[in-house]
């Protein structure tokens, strides 16, 4: 048989406490947040004893079997002795079929977190998260729509998950405006709860298994454009400008707008330093496709600039995906990133002046000193990051949002990357591991954005189909005159390739002729023509024609590969 009772424990003196002595018996006696008196014995009978009191439980904890034979204490959540021996024969009920088969022992572990507030599963669930080493900003977000959900449709414990509840949810909010890709993500935060706690038996099945999805692609809100080659050179060359720009404009009185504001040239040092961080920023977002997230977890020591191949080591835990990547670095970006680390080896140094000779330094990889910090943050890449983009946009004359809506925000240079890739003819499986995207259709899809693209030039690489059915390497041989009639292709071919009349023939103007007769008199130029004629795999076209040309003139290259 199973029984009830009130546990005991210590715990420290509350504040304020005194110790008094009542009939032989040392007692701690203080007020609580009531202002009610409050007395409980201390711990053994000895002063010297540190200065713990015994306290005894509110509740009641019931003692009992459970089906698989262990002892169990469980909390009855009961003051009254009676209510909690009503819950204790509950519980030996339970146990009494799980011993019987008549329910699983899973599902009485169910049964036993249906009285549990929800609050409290979302609190474990969190923890959960927290262990699975998710980011702060993710846990954040989760509890967020957690805690909306369960207060708007409505759910107070886990009995209360259903699926009416959340699709009439979803429902209100698509009415209301709510994106397709918002309402993703409760739906997201509420199933993988649901699985959670089938994982750790506190529901048999997931609730929500069976609501369907939004779609994104229906309702989308935002997309995200890539800039042009031409639009990145002039941002950049904004953003490094910008600071000192801003400084030195004049803000009210007759000469408003006027670049005349005298600033001192330490100061002027740290604009064009701030500038030139802010430029170097957008840079490596660009040509790395970087998240900004991933950016700014980036330290001096995550740099790899003196091996064979510079590269930036990204830690897993910094990753989204949670993986960790060595991402390549083109030369000229690591060459910038070298000279960023030696200024702020300089300024770390006290050297805050020597930023204008930094800039002549060789552009080499210089590996970072003993006097910065392995640890030290290599960008501080600012919270309002977004509205800084907005105003360096706006100045530079780009427009954020193009004639189809497609905007351009800090996530745009990943978009920017993915279709600089794509349009430089890098094979989708190759941008693919770039962009350390899991799904091809993300990369190909979501990330590249058809405008830039160059698909009118694509359509050069179509074959010629003509009309009248002749096949085209015919017609191009019909057109320079190699169709296999030699001696009449040579006749029309002289007038051109033969030197004028009282000139000497220039060096590699008739380089068959020279070669056939070895330093013998020129022979007939048919025989040239024919000894000539054993590149059969490259037709003479009007580009080997041209060369021709200009060895005869003296104005071209000596000599050619015709099998480029």
């Amino acid at each position: 048989m199973g029984t009830v009772y009130r546990k005991t424990f210590t715990k420290p003196l509350p504040a304020g406490a005194e110790i008094i002595v009542r009939k032989g018996e040392r007692l701690a006696r203080w007020k609580d947040a009531k202002g009610k008196a409050r007395t409980a014995p201390m711990v053994g009978d000895d002063a010297a004893e540190p200065s713990r009191m015994t306290v005894t439980a509110g509740t009641y904890t019931a003692k009992y079997r459970d089906g698989n034979g262990l002892v169990v204490e469980i909390s009855t959540g009961c003051r009254d002795a009676d209510a909690a021996r009503r819950v204790l024969a509950e519980l030996e009920r339970r146990a009494e079929l799980v011993k019987a088969g008549v329910v699983t022992a899973a599902e009485n572990a169910v049964a036993d977190h249906q009285a549990t507030p929800l609050a409290e599963h979302f609190a474990a669930y969190l923890d959960h998260l927290h262990a699975k080493s998710a980011s702060q900003m993710h846990r954040d977000n989760v509890r967020r729509q957690l805690e909306r959900l369960a207060a708007e449709c409505p759910f107070g414990r886990l009995a209360d998950l259903g699926r009416d509840g959340l699709e009439k949810w979803l429902a209100a909010q698509t009415k209301a405006g709510m994106g397709a890709r918002t309402r993703n993500t409760y739906l997201a935060a509420a199933t993988a709860f649901a699985n959670w706690s089938i994982e750790t038996n506190r529901v048999v099945a997931n609730p929500f298994a069976k609501v369907s999805r939004a779609d994104e692609r229906a309702d989308c809100r935002r997309k995200r454009r890539a800039m042009t080659e031409a639009e990145l050179v002039r941002l950049l060359d904004v953003a490094r400008r910008r600071p000192l720009l801003d400084a030195m404009t004049i803000r009210r009185g007759k000469r408003k707008g006027e670049l005349a504001a005298k600033i001192r040239d330490e100061v002027r040092q740290e604009l064009e330093r701030l500038g030139r961080e802010r430029a170097l920023i957008y840079k490596t977002l660009v040509l790395t496709g970087l998240r900004r997230s991933e950016l700014a977890s980036l330290t001096v020591g995550q740099l790899d600039l003196d091996g064979p191949l510079p590269s930036i080591v990204l830690d897993a835990a910094d990753e989204k995906n949670r993986a960790g990547s060595t991402l390549p670095l083109r030369s000229d970006l690591a060459a910038d990133l070298a000279l960023w680390v030696k200024v702020r080896e300089q300024r770390h140094s006290g050297d805050a002046g020597a930023f204008e000779g930094v800039l002549c330094l060789p552009k080499t990889g210089v590996p970072h000193s003993d006097r910065l910090p392995a640890d030290t943050p290599l960008f501080n890449v600012p919270s309002g990051l977004i509205r800084i983009l907005d105003r360096d946009l706006k100045l530079a004359g780009i427009p954020k949002r193009d004639e189809r809506g497609w905007t351009v925000d800090v996530h745009a240079m990943r978009t920017s990357f993915c279709t600089m890739l794509a349009k430089g003819g890098v094979a989708p499986r190759t941008a693919m591991a770039a962009a350390r995207h899991s799904d091809l259709k993300l990369t190909m899809q979501t990330y590249t954005d058809p405008k830039v693209l160059d698909v009118a030039g694509a359509l050069d690489a179509l074959p010629a189909l003509p009309l009248d059915g002749t096949p085209a390497d015919r017609r191009e041989q019909k057109a320079t005159g190699t169709d296999g009639n030699f001696r009449q292709s040579v006749c029309l071919l002289a007038p051109t390739l033969a030197p004028k009349s009282g000139e000497r023939s220039k060096a590699g103007s008739l380089p068959v002729n020279s070669a056939a007769n070895d330093g013998d008199d020129a022979g007939p130029a048919s025989v040239d023509a024919n000894r000539y004629a054993v590149k059969r795999n490259n037709p003479l076209t009007f580009a080997v024609n041209g060369l021709h040309e200009e060895r005869a003139t003296g104005l071209g290259p000596a000599t050619s590969s015709l099998g480029s």
